[in-house]
């Protein structure tokens, strides 16, 4: 096998691939990258696979030599990235010092020549793939994005409770609802719907769960996409593949019963609060350095004679912190306590000017809303205040 691609083009796949490469292997050859170069379409791929995770990209280069093998990602990476701009010529002989699966690869640079040991193609496991009565929709990026944008910040980072250490998708009649939820606070996010779920004529919404882990590594193949285009969905009852470009993306859904979360969120408020959400954020993030000291907790004051609401902090034996913004208020006065990291994530999340705060009591749930769109609907729960 030999190639000869530009340095840039192969650092950035790797650095792509190699997010999927375990950091604890339970066999050697998958801590090392696939690479086929094929002379039929002058592309070299790179595929890795933690037996859970695989991703797999191509780019192109010129193949004199076709061939397949796979070399240790971390070192290969390492040495790719810090190679100058330019031509590399990475050339691979097979079957050296009698053993047929071993092989030794050379990359020539501008700036030098190294060599490093790798492992015959053979042993690499495949990608999985999507059973023959599974369905495959095409989605915009742009949906995609902006859903994963506004849900994988709210994921339990908890294993124990797996089904919520991913994003759930609902591929609804008129929209796709992205949903994520830890426990404390759930971020709920519609976008618009493709024409081309329609034409599935499933009676009951299609749904699945898909590790959070995953989907961080779906927002970077996005990001390299253009905004514009359309990624497909390959899918069954236990597997998922992404397709975009260039770019593949295999994972396995998460199995379990989602929590219905479209009951959890209170359907009347006896309260609302409408504020400038940079304002709000700004003055939380200031006063989240008092509350860092003691407990995380912001206490809300809500004073609608004065249509102020009042932010406060009182860390014993270090000091205390109170600001006041302007607002609109409707409804009696209220004194609610919130942890101020879930607070603030949801203030990023929404992406709007002004936001919408919807409450009843200070210990029942509390809506956070972009104003003048139900494109995303943020849910947190209020902190006890002990005197």
């Amino acid at each position: 096998m030999k190639v000869i691609c530009n340095q840039s083009d192969l650092n950035t796949n790797l650095s792509l691939v190699t997010r999927a490469v375990p950091s604890r292997p339970t066999h050697p050859v998958l801590a090392n990258v696939l690479l086929r170069a094929s002379t039929e379409t002058q592309q070299v791929s790179l595929t890795a696979f933690d037996l859970s995770l695989g991703i797999q990209t191509s780019f192109t280069a010129t193949i004199l030599e076709p061939g397949e093998f796979t070399l240790p990602a971390k070192l290969l990476n390492d040495i790719v990235s810090r190679l100058p701009d330019g031509e590399i010529t990475l050339e691979v002989i097979q079957g050296v010092e009698g053993e047929e699966d071993a092989a030794i690869a050379t990359l020539t640079a501008s700036s030098g020549r190294y060599e490093m040991r790798g492992i015959g193609a053979g042993e690499f496991p495949e990608l999985p793939t999507v059973e023959e009565d599974g369905m495959t929709l095409h989605l915009p990026v742009e949906a995609i994005a902006e859903g994963l944008k506004g849900t994988l910040f709210a994921t339990s980072p908890d294993e124990t409770k797996q089904v919520l250490t991913g994003v759930h998708l609902s591929l609804l009649a008129d929209r796709l609802e992205f949903a994520s939820t830890d426990g404390h606070r759930l971020a709920v996010v519609y976008t618009s719907n493709p024409e081309n779920i329609k034409e599935l004529n499933t009676e009951e919404p299609l749904e699945l769960t898909i590790p959070a882990r995953a989907l961080r590594e779906l927002e970077k193949i996005l990001f390299m996409l253009q905004s514009e285009g359309v990624i497909a969905l390959h899918f069954d009852t236990s597997q998922i593949i992404f397709q975009g470009g260039e770019h593949q993306l295999t994972t396995r859904t998460l199995e379990g019963q989602y929590p219905n979360y479209r009951q959890l969120i209170p359907k009347q408020f006896q309260r609302t609060v409408t504020i400038d959400r940079k304002l709000l954020m700004t003055s939380v993030e200031r006063i989240a350095v008092l509350a860092d000291q003691k407990n995380n907790i912001v206490k809300f004051n809500l004073d609608s004679d004065n249509q102020l609401l009042s932010l406060s902090v009182e860390a014993a034996d270090v000091g205390f912190g109170r600001e006041s913004i302007s607002a609109q208020i409707s409804g009696e006065d209220l004194e609610i306590g919130f942890n101020v990291k879930y607070l603030l994530e949801g203030l990023k999340a929404v992406q709007s000017s002004e936001v919408q705060i919807q409450l009843n009591t200070n210990l029942s749930p509390v809506i956070i809303t972009p104003l003048g769109s139900n494109q995303m609907t943020y849910l947190i729960m209020p902190v006890q205040i002990r005197k």
